[in-house]
């Protein structure tokens, strides 16, 4: 089993969600009359979204028969399947998922967030290809 997963920036849930907090922010001025501060305030938390819209960055990964490789905003890396131990997702207590690759000699990899698939597809290619894979509820540590 393949899996392939390429992401950017500029995609369409990025792109409306920016669309509406900035019509929001309109609409909170231009109806409700609220002080300028307080939208500008409010403003500055939609302007990394923005960034990432308009740099339009793309993320892969690629899981094969042989090797893991990813392509993201953090930089490039492959690593051979044979010297993965397992993978571990941990659930974060904003509801994101960390995934670690804990190799062979125990040295661990973490996956940049950019080049992650959805958590269920990443661990149903690592287990076709008989690695084994680790859950964790939610982690403060690690």
């Amino acid at each position: 089993m393949t899996l392939a997963y390429h992401r950017t920036g500029r995609a369409r849930r990025n792109v409306v969600a920016l669309a509406l907090v900035w019509a929001g922010l309109l609409g909170m001025v231009l109806l409700f009359g609220a002080a300028a501060w307080i939208v500008l305030f409010l403003w500055l938390f939609s302007l990394p979204l923005a960034w990432e819209v308009w740099r339009n960055p793309e993320s892969r990964l690629t899981l094969d028969s042989d090797t893991l490789a990813w392509h993201g905003m953090m930089g490039r890396d492959a690593v051979p399947l044979s010297l993965i131990d397992k993978v571990r997702f941990d659930r974060r207590l904003d509801l994101s998922m960390r995934v670690t690759l804990v190799l062979e000699d125990g040295r661990k990899i973490r996956l940049p967030h950019d080049v992650l698939p959805p958590p269920e597809r990443l661990e149903a290619a690592f287990q076709a290809h008989r690695i084994a894979t680790e859950r964790n509820p939610f982690s403060l540590l690690g």
